[in-house]
């Protein structure tokens, strides 16, 4: 059922796009090949118990965290279009 001028599976289409961003933004940050010896961001030295842990692993704990603390920000939000858009 479409509203106003939306046609109609328009949300879903948008929902559907906004779950494959965030698949593709999660899959681009498993970590892949040899862990590093020292952190890409800040060049501390990672532990070996890390990078057995967590193998490809790229960044120190700390650096991580920030990391994580970046993404967690825009976890959940519509870039395509706003809800109230959607619904007009």
């Amino acid at each position: 059922m479409a509203g106003g001028f939306t046609k109609d599976g328009a949300v879903q289409e948008q929902i559907d796009a906004s779950l494959e961003d965030e698949i593709n933004r999660a899959r681009s940050q498993l970590p892949r090949g040899e862990s590093a010896l020292l952190c890409d961001e800040c060049e501390a030295a990672i532990p070996e118990a890390r990078r057995k842990a967590v193998p490809g692993v790229r960044f120190c704990v700390s650096c991580q965290e920030a990391v994580d603390r970046e993404y967690r920000a825009y976890a959940g939000y519509n870039r395509r279009a706003s809800k109230d858009s959607q619904l007009r």
